[in-house]
């Protein structure tokens, strides 16, 4: 077993950064090119709620195809996001996610367990750089919204 952790100051007051957190449409922004996520049921509700268990069609960078991504949501509040995820090809993918208020901003913290085997090396280099770009995108739509909130 593997760990990232990743953490970043985010441009925006906590229940902003938990509010986008809620959205499928923000996990869709953040992954893209790395990875995407398609709800393997269309009916999906597309928000997470304590005890759920969803499950998606994960691609590599997009385009190829690494399986179904079950994520099995263990908490979520505004402190942050407990859930154990895997597919086929990395069977443990435990994440969590932790928002520490500070004021006009929020501080996110990625924290990762992996274990995939012979693979894990590998996922984990992959993973490293995945998060270190969710983050960015992450700071990059909140500031996007900022300006949004600004502008009405």
């Amino acid at each position: 077993m593997r760990t990232v952790r990743k953490t970043s100051v985010f441009p925006a007051e906590r229940d902003v950064v938990f509010t986008e957190l809620q959205k499928l449409s923000t996990l869709q922004y953040i992954a893209a090119p790395f990875a995407s996520f398609v709800p393997v049921d269309a009916s999906h509700s597309q928000t997470w709620t304590v005890g759920s268990t969803s499950a998606y069609r994960f691609r590599l960078f997009g385009l190829i195809p690494f399986g179904t991504h079950t994520i099995r949501i263990e908490r979520f509040d505004r402190d942050g996001v407990s859930s154990r995820e895997g597919n086929e090809h990395v069977p443990v993918w435990n994440h969590r996610i932790y928002l520490k208020d500070r004021g006009s901003e929020t501080e996110y913290t990625d924290e990762v367990d992996i274990c995939a085997g012979w693979k894990t090396a590998f996922v984990w280099l992959w993973a490293k750089a995945f998060y270190a770009h969710r983050q960015k995108k992450w700071i990059r739509l909140l500031r996007d919204k900022g300006n949004e909130y600004h502008r009405h």
